[in-house]
């Protein structure tokens, strides 16, 4: 891949993708709690600005990133995406571990009250978005927005000048040359579930990227329900465990609309 090839900041394309909160949020999962976060994750307005993104960028993301383009279109995806943008990326591993322990303990998913400010899951659960690796060794954070992007791109909404547009902020977010090949890389691949799915090390990081790919899709669309289920099915997710996480998934919309 690419980004094995030159030095990537990670953090930089993460800012330039969800914006100057996409990396965690206070008091979110895995955020800036008053424990205090990683070392990935730590004063996320800094990184921000370290980034180099401008104040005013065109094409309306400079508030929420390249989601803001991507997954703005219809409600559903928006909901999804002002989740990620006030959770963070951390929150799709509260999240998804959340679902995976009620799955496991048979107990009912997304009925709490705040889907966005769970807490952090333990250090050996598996669900460590932070600071973990996917199949090919490269941070997991990274295979969680290519998760997105493809979900995004599923039904084929994204055009000819939608996909301009999307180019035109990619160059404009300030990115350095890995970064910026990275996300260009990211963006004109096709919504391929099986590649999506082979990113996947573990369970918990299949769960991770589910939860990561229903976030950004529209619900109540068939192409993209057709999607997620051949996302499942690739990883060969168990159907009560994509019940939790879909559950969840509809929790974090929920909580994203009341905010």
């Amino acid at each position: 891949m690419l980004e094995g090839r030159m030095t990537m900041d990670v953090n930089k394309l993460l800012s330039g993708f969800l914006g100057g909160q996409g990396l965690g949020a206070p008091g979110a999962a895995g955020g800036q709690g008053a424990a205090g976060g990683s070392a990935r994750g730590t004063d996320v307005q800094a990184l921000a600005r370290s980034a180099g993104l401008p104040g005013g960028l065109a094409g309306g993301a400079a508030a929420g990133g390249l989601v803001a383009l991507l997954l703005g279109t219809k409600k559903g995806r928006k909901l999804g995406g002002k989740a990620l943008k006030y959770g963070g990326l951390a929150a799709v591993g509260g999240l998804a571990y959340k679902a995976w322990r009620d799955h496991q303990q048979n107990r009912p998913s997304g009925q709490e009250p705040d889907a966005l400010s769970l807490p952090k899951p333990p250090a050996d659960s598996g669900f460590d978005v932070d600071n973990d690796q996917d199949a090919q060794g490269q941070d997991i954070r990274l295979s969680l927005m290519r998760a997105m992007i493809a979900a995004a791109k599923s039904d084929g909404h994204i055009d000819a000048e939608e996909h301009q547009r999307i180019h035109d902020q990619i160059a404009d977010l300030g990115l350095g040359p890995a970064e910026k090949a990275a996300m260009f890389d990211y963006f004109s691949a096709p919504a391929d579930a099986r590649a999506i799915a082979a990113l996947a090390r573990t369970e918990a990081q299949q769960a991770e990227i589910y939860l990561a790919s229903a976030l950004a899709v529209d619900p109540d669309t068939p192409e993209e329900q057709r999607y997620l289920q051949d996302l499942a099915s690739h990883m060969s997710l168990s159907e009560g465990l994509r019940g939790h996480l879909d559950l969840e998934a509809a929790a974090a919309r929920r909580h994203a609309e009341a905010v």
